[in-house]
């Protein structure tokens, strides 16, 4: 880590000599990065907002607002992504006091130790498909907010290659109704994470909400569902056709009138002094026949990250296929908690940058603490795996979710405690962590003894029964 001794350098050469390589074209590169049509709609849309975009952002929230199984796809994400917190991995101990000092207070300022901040974050990220972080300085140059903007006013100010035109003025808000600029943002003032984009060297292309595909399958979904209910509310209840042969319009008007009149009562008696009959009209006996609705609620769901059987639709769903598809998922969830993580990375390197601090990419990682393709055991299980193949515990740790530097501080905060009686002192575990009474645990992997084919990790500690864990 470098350090600046000016605060001007930082904030003027440093931030411009930092920011250049990423947003100006480089000087090899030939041709446009955007295709024709698209570049054709942005000429004509210079001065106002994306339509597009806008329109996709409100088919979302609106089927949210409408539409429980949407609200809560999109809650199960969120959740999933931000659970356990963000984790700040430092690599090199000498620099990391430092960095550790800037980090917990820029966590403070920026709020973002609170699940509140971090799912309101992940939501917007999940259903308008960009997270736009405004970050707001102070006078002495420092962070102190990062501002979820709304991403449907924003519009990035790139040229025809797609790249930013001035990096000075990046993205512009605009209004809804009249397109008027109500500010406009450096590269480094606004922080734009874009999902899924179709072309993430295009600087001008948004990204794509989670369900954006979703919308026109529910759409019909809801629409039949809709004329299933009118259906069954037309067709429930039993229906009587009188037959009166012969009879005048007088008389089969007296006799609607009077059947009408002992409505209330229970008939058990009927008379005829003519040629009728009373025929049974029976409702709409085949209430399972929805093989309309089914197809369009797997095709909803098809396009979803998560599949149907999480949200309580599990008819006919086998549990093998089921793991299968939570697997599917859960890469899904990995890759939304990169791109949500990097984010605040790219976010606190510009706050360093503004104090005049260079922090180089190996010096520490930001990334939420828990991932959800594994479970709590197979993270144990792995890590053991890991030591056994002589995996240095700095490595293994940071593996698990957990700071090096924090553990190291406090396998050593653990090995100073002070004893009134002491016996001997503690033997080593792995990685230097105090181990058992016997001595450092040994860890053995068996391959193809665990279920589906997986390896198995024996765990041993000696004057002691041992363990094993399952791979």
């Amino acid at each position: 880590m470098r350090y600046w001794k000016s605060l001007a350098a930082a904030s003027g050469d440093l931030m411009r000599a930092a920011l250049a390589p990423l947003y100006q074209r480089p000087a090899g590169e030939r041709g446009s990065r955007v295709p024709a049509d698209v570049a054709m709609r942005r000429w004509y849309r210079q001065f106002a907002i994306s339509t597009e975009v806008r329109e996709k952002i409100q088919i979302l929230r609106t089927m949210e607002a409408r539409d429980g199984r949407v609200k809560n796809i999109h809650g199960r994400i969120c959740r999933d992504t931000v659970r356990g917190g963000l984790v700040m991995q430092f690599t090199e101990p000498a620099s990391s006091e430092t960095l550790r000092r800037e980090w917990l207070a820029f966590e403070q300022r920026l709020q973002l130790n609170r699940v509140q901040k971090l799912r309101s974050d992940a939501r917007g990220l999940v259903a308008e498909g960009n997270l736009p972080l405004q970050l707001v300085l102070d006078d002495s140059q420092r962070v102190v907010a990062a501002i979820r903007m709304p991403a449907e006013t924003m519009v990035p100010m790139v040229d025809a290659t797609g790249r930013f035109a001035d990096p000075t003025r990046a993205y512009e808000q605009r209004d809804v109704m009249t397109g008027e600029v109500l500010a406009s943002f450096a590269a480094y003032q606004l922080q734009m994470a874009r999902f899924d984009p179709l072309n993430y060297d295009d600087m001008g292309e948004m990204g794509r909400p989670f369900l954006d595909a979703c919308c026109e399958t529910w759409r019909k979904l809801v629409m039949t569902e809709e004329d299933l209910v009118i259906r069954r509310r037309q067709r429930a209840p039993l229906r009587l056709s009188h037959v009166l042969e012969g009879a005048t319009p007088v008389e089969v008007e007296d006799y609607r009138k009077t059947v009408e009149g002992e409505k209330g009562e229970i008939t058990t008696d009927f008379y005829s002094n003519r040629r009728g009959a009373v025929t049974a009209v029976q409702g709409d006996a085949n209430l399972e026949h929805v093989a309309d609705v089914v197809h369009l609620l797997d095709t909803f769901f098809a396009g979803t990250p998560a599949p149907k059987g999480l949200f309580g639709y599990v008819d006919g769903l086998a549990r093998d296929v089921l793991e299968d598809l939570k697997r599917d998922y859960y890469d899904e969830i990995d890759h939304l908690q990169d791109t949500h993580a990097f984010e605040y990375e790219w976010i606190f390197r510009t706050h360093l940058l503004l104090k005049g601090i260079v922090a180089g990419p190996e010096e520490f990682t930001l990334r939420f603490s828990e991932r959800r393709t594994e479970t709590p055991n197979q993270v144990a299980d792995l890590a053991l795996k890991l030591s056994a193949l002589g995996f240095p515990p700095p490595l293994v740790w940071e593996e698990m979710g957990y700071d090096p530097a924090l553990i190291l501080k406090a396998v050593e905060a653990w090995g100073g405690r002070t004893d009134p009686y002491p016996p001997t002192n503690p033997p080593a575990g792995p990685g230097g962590a105090p181990g058992g009474a016997g001595g450092a645990p040994r860890v053995s992997v068996t391959p193809g003894n665990a279920p589906k084919g997986g390896s198995a990790t024996s765990i041993s500690v000696p004057g002691s029964n041992g363990g094993r864990g399952r791979g």
